[in-house]
């Protein structure tokens, strides 16, 4: 585990490898953890860094309120201090969301883009009325607010052949702290629609999805990419495709880094 201050604030990081740069960030109520099966096989051919988000993991929490510019700010400060000039971002659902902020923040620095589950869209005001309800019932039930968010990731197909699974996710889950939880419900919450980096951006993207994702609408999701050049993938599955589809999506990520 490596660490660097930002803003007073510690940020825990791992580096592996070496060869072009592919950063890995995780989602909501995860930590760099998440990448363990993937990490060997990419830094085969390529240094790969992992970075605890903003109040999850071993990084401390920054505010109240962490916004996705506040992490890709973050994620910054590592690259800065790796000397990474250019580098390939996977995004996992509000890792999505942090990498989508930071190509708006530091576009010269990206040269390929992953949103695994996620969307370039901001909360629709139901989903703004959601996380509200998840403060609250973060605050009344940690517990039961982490076991039941995790649980509801995967496809009910999976709950029962993951259950092992679902239940280390949850051990990871629970050492995200309260006030890291609150703060990034609030920051997904505020944070803005950027389905324009889709149209506009020069370097490679990929969308990839779960037709059956609890959290994510997939035709909904999808209909980002009209009119657009970004690759997709589907998987048959839920929200965790790193799980769920693990041996697939190894292959499809592999062939992406290969073809930049």
């Amino acid at each position: 585990m490596k660490q660097i201050l930002f803003k007073n604030t510690n940020i825990s990081y791992s580096d592996t490898g070496k060869g072009n740069a592919i950063i890995l960030l995780h989602g909501f109520l995860e930590n760099k953890e998440m990448w363990g099966f993937y990490i060997p096989e990419f830094a085969k051919k390529n240094r790969v860094i992992t970075i605890d988000l903003l109040g999850h993991g071993e990084t401390e929490c920054l505010s109240y309120v962490q916004t996705m510019e506040d992490n890709a700010d973050a994620v910054h400060a590592v690259l800065s201090e790796l000397r990474i000039r250019k580098a390939i971002f996977v995004g996992h659902s509000m890792g999505g969301y942090v990498a989508l902020a930071f190509a708006e923040l530091y576009p010269d620095t990206v040269k390929g883009l992953v949103l695994l589950n996620s969307t370039t869209r901001a909360d629709s005001e139901e989903r703004k009325i959601n996380r509200d309800r998840a403060i609250k019932a973060v605050k009344q039930s940690f517990l039961n607010f982490v076991s039941l968010s995790i649980a509801n990731l995967f496809s009910e197909s999976n709950r029962e052949r993951l259950s092992s699974e679902i239940e280390r996710v949850k051990k990871e889950a629970l050492k995200t702290p309260l006030q890291g939880i609150v703060a990034s419900l609030e920051g997904m919450k505020t944070r803005k629609d950027r389905e324009v980096l889709l149209h506009l951006t020069p370097y490679p993207k990929l969308l990839i999805l779960g037709e059956k994702d609890p959290v994510l609408n997939y035709e909904e999701t999808k209909e980002q990419l009209e009119n657009t050049t970004v690759q997709f993938v589907n998987f048959p599955d839920g929200h965790m495709s790193h799980i769920e589809n693990q041996e697939e999506l190894l292959i499809v990520l592999l062939a992406f880094f290969k073809s930049i």
